[in-house]
């Protein structure tokens, strides 16, 4: 495969058609983690997973879109075998997409796609504002873009942020890493996460697990739970969210993410979000599942994305494809 810069492949044995290969960039803390899918000429689409998960989110969906097209997904710092970020060093969105603008970077990619679920899709949408210019196309997997906290309660949130990073960095040397057996560890992920499926949940773990010496231990970084400090208000979602040129399509699970964890102040605000992309003529669909209907059962939303992404696909020629045309 061919050298990208600042970029390590590592061939992997491909489970289905296309081509498949591990990911590996270096970042001033560590490395940035993620898998490859399809040819190296593709149609470049991104794909950010949510919180507290890995890029293996992507593992079922991925196969059923089209082959041709080239995706790299990416373990999020903290994240699946990503480095974790230095210590005192907090887990916030700006800090997420100065890390996407890095892989970017590296992949020397002017414009793409991005697929993002969940946390990973704020991320995407936040990244589509920021960089209009780069993005052709959003799919949002049971995401809104933005996650708008009312203004009356960020200095609630920002100071909880705060006191529990100082916590933990207090009882850190304190507390022994919890050592589990895989069964017990796969236990504990579907406690967490009732949205999982059982084989969503062992594909998950493939790259969430570390073996150490009595068992295995989580690899994401404890600090992810922590409150974010870095928030932003409805109308600075909206103000971002207007500076979006790429096309959005928003995949909603009947489910998910707005049924389990939403307030009657966040209806009220994902409402307001979705009113704004249907206004810059992206689209809105609700599909029955929940919040990882996309790993559970990805036939359910494969076609939809497709079809959305392959609307005025563009030709991604390189430049050396160009002027070749030209000799």
């Amino acid at each position: 495969m061919q050298t990208l810069k600042g970029v390590r492949h590592l061939m992997t044995s491909a489970t289905m058609k296309q081509t498949v290969s591990e990911f590996n960039m270096p970042v001033p803390w560590g490395e940035i983690r993620g898998k490859v899918w399809g040819p190296d000429r593709g149609r470049p689409i991104l794909c950010l997973h949510g919180w507290a998960d890995n890029c293996g989110t992507f593992n079922t969906l991925i196969p059923l879109l089209p082959k041709e097209w080239k995706y790299v997904a990416v373990d999020m710092a903290g994240h699946g075998l990503s480095s974790h970020r230095p210590p005192g060093v907090f887990y916030s969105f700006p800090a997420y997409m100065a890390d996407i603008r890095r892989v970017i970077g590296a992949l020397q990619w002017k414009r793409f796609s991005i697929i993002g679920h969940s946390m990973g899709g704020n991320v995407a949408g936040m990244f589509s504002a920021l960089y209009p210019e780069m993005v052709e196309s959003v799919v949002l997997l049971d995401s809104y873009g933005f996650l708008p906290t009312d203004a009356k309660e960020l200095h609630t949130v920002m100071r909880q942020g705060f006191e529990g990073m100082l916590e933990f960095e207090k009882k850190k040397d304190e507390k022994k890493e919890k050592v589990y057996t895989y069964e017990n560890a796969l236990m504990r992920l579907l406690a967490a996460n009732p949205s999982l499926s059982e084989q969503s949940a062992h594909i998950l773990l493939e790259r969430g697990l570390a073996q150490v010496e009595g068992g295995v231990v989580f690899t994401r970084d404890f600090r992810i739970n922590l409150k974010n400090v870095v928030r932003v208000s409805l109308e600075q979602s909206l103000e971002l969210q207007s500076r979006i040129q790429a096309r959005v399509l928003v995949v909603l699970a009947e489910e998910g993410f707005e049924k389990m964890f939403s307030e009657p102040q966040q209806k009220t605000f994902t409402s307001t979000l979705l009113q704004g992309y249907k206004d810059q003529r992206g689209m809105v669909v609700n599909v029955p599942g929940d919040h990882h209907v996309h790993l559970n059962t990805p036939e359910t939303v494969a076609q939809i994305v497709t079809d959305f992404l392959q609307e005025e696909a563009p030709s991604h020629s390189t430049a050396e494809d160009t002027q070749a045309a030209k000799l």
